[in-house]
């Protein structure tokens, strides 16, 4: 079978369940914009948003968010392509912006063994900004390898390997409204 006739089936036939819906999600990114609008009220705040996954989630906080902003992009890779993290960390792209001095506020997907956020964390701070503060839409505890402060979240879910508002599989399902977990027999089949 080849792969544009396996693509032509609905996504969600390899998802096994729905963990958080497309209106709990923009209820939490509204209440997260605005808990960031509050604390950050006067401030230089510079968003740095990690490709590719936080980019739904970045872009929908963004419109919550009532004071000035910046926004801008890395991309970092501790992948590969494998769907858990190998620790290693590559910047693929680093930022136009200069962060010295300022507030800096990190927008990530996903918060998994914290190495990949760990790494940029130190990276950023390394760089003299005025404060260097985590915005992350999930959590995997069950899965943290090191310690990460995270000043702003979204939800905290279990071990499973999700797809959906940004997070992929294999670079499918980012368009989904919601955040599911992927099924493990059935997605080898895309695959």
């Amino acid at each position: 079978m080849s792969n544009g006739v396996r693509m032509n089936r609905k996504l969600e036939y390899y998802l096994s369940e729905v963990l958080l819906t497309a209106e709990q999600i923009q209820g939490r990114v509204a209440e997260l914009g605005a808990q960031i609008s509050r604390d950050y009220a006067g401030r230089d705040l510079l968003l740095i948003g990690i490709l590719k996954g936080a980019v739904i989630f970045l872009s929908d906080l963004l419109r919550h968010i009532t004071i000035p902003v910046q926004v801008d992009f890395m991309a970092v890779s501790s992948y590969g392509a494998a769907t858990l993290s190998s620790g290693v960390v590559r910047i693929l792209k680093d930022l136009d912006e200069v962060v010295e001095g300022r507030e800096v506020l990190v927008v990530e997907d996903i918060i998994d063994t914290g190495l990949t956020l760990r790494y940029l964390r130190e990276n950023l701070q390394a760089r003299q900004p005025a404060g260097v503060r985590i915005c992350t839409l999930l959590d995997k505890p069950d899965r943290r390898v090191v310690e990460v402060p995270v000043d702003y979240l979204g939800f905290r879910i279990p071990y499973r390997f999700v797809v959906g508002y940004g997070l992929d599989c294999k670079v499918h399902f980012r368009n989904l409204p919601y955040i599911a977990a992927v099924d493990q027999e059935k997605i080898r089949e895309l695959f």
